[in-house]
Parts: structure tokens; C-alpha cells; sequence
């Protein structure tokens, strides 16, 4: 049960932040679409899925990617987009350092020109080390960057906090970063 759960969520994530067409889904301007359509398009696909699957796919997921509305009648993924939505953040200023996990072999580069949000929204910066080292660590060799929030705050930088308290930020210049020890 848990690795179909797993492969669930794979494709939630693909198709509610990425290629909804991927499943011939479509997502609202906010990236919000009915539950019953995602299942109904799931199930068409050949991945069986109930509303019970679902929202226990919500319910565990580690990095709390999805999120019902109220009634639990439309879903959609908290950030992470490479499609346009507008998730409607909220603009908050960050702790005092934030963290960024990544590989190794992309240090040289980020040192040079920072980190950048390539296909996605924006930059994602979690305010827990751990967590940025998970993330780092999906890619190869993990290393922690340590952004200096204070300063980019001073600086004009604006920063956002998505529903499952993912840090956001559209670019961070590499005068900003420190590796962590």
C-alpha cells in the first residue's frame, strides 16, 4: 500500500504542478481542480484511485505538497509549479537565516551566479536545515547553503510562505549565500 501511495503522489505532483494534460486534467486559474475530476482522470489512466487514496496522500505526505479547500471538493499542489498559477502567497518576512539544499555539483555555479528559480515560480528556501538537507540529498553529494534573509530584506528582496511553510524568494544573488558548515 504504501509504495502505490508513493506512486500516487508522483503523478499528483506531475499533474498538478507540471502536465495536467498529462491525464487530460484541467487546473483553475489558482491551480485548483475537483477532486472527483482527478480521480475520475486518474482512474481513466489506469491508476486506481479512490477519494480515500487521495486524502491519504495529502494527509502523509512528508513535504505537504497538496491541500484540499474546505470541503475537500478541490485540490491542488501548495507550490512548485512550473505551469502558471496564482497560488495567491502570502508576502512575509523570513527567519534570519533560511536554508537551500542541493548537490555538490551544482555548487560552482550557484557560487556564481545564485540560486535561480529555472522552470519553477520561485526559489524554494526551507527555514529547517534537515529539511534542506533531504532535499539536497535526492540530487547527489547533499550541501546546505544558509541564505542571508536579513540582508536581502534590507536589500528589497520579498519573500513568501506557501501553505506547507516552503520559503519562497524569485532569486537569491550569490552575495547572499554561505555554505554551511
Amino acid at each position: 500500500m504504501e509504495k502505490q501511495l508513493k506512486n500516487i503522489s508522483k503523478l499528483m505532483s506531475l499533474v498538478l504542478r507540471h502536465e495536467p494534460e498529462y491525464i487530460g486534467l484541467s487546473l483553475d486559474a489558482e491551480g485548483w481542480t475537483t477532486t472527483d475530476d482527478l480521480i475520475d482522470k486518474m482512474n481513466k489512466k489506469g491508476i486506481h484511485v479512490d477519494f480515500e487514496m487521495i486524502q491519504k496522500v495529502v494527509e502523509t505526505n512528508d513535504k505537504k505538497r497538496f491541500a484540499f479547500n474546505e470541503d475537500k471538493t478541490k485540490i491542488r499542489a501548495n507550490q512548485g509549479h512550473s505551469i502558471e498559477v496564482e497560488l495567491n502567497l502570502q508576502q512575509m518576512p523570513p527567519p534570519e537565516i533560511l536554508y537551500h539544499g542541493t548537490a555538490h555539483k551544482y555548487l560552482e555555479v550557484i557560487l556564481k551566479e545564485g540560486l535561480k528559480k529555472q522552470q519553477r515560480h520561485h526559489v524554494h528556501l526551507s527555514a529547517e536545515k534537515a529539511t534542506a538537507l533531504s532535499v539536497g540529498s535526492r540530487h547527489g553529494k547533499p550541501i546546505i547553503l544558509e541564505i542571508n534573509t536579513l540582508e536581502m530584506l534590507r536589500d528589497g528582496h520579498v519573500f513568501y510562505i506557501s501553505d506547507n511553510d516552503v520559503w519562497l524568494v524569485d532569486h537569491v544573488p550569490p552575495r547572499y549565500l554561505i555554505i554551511s558548515p
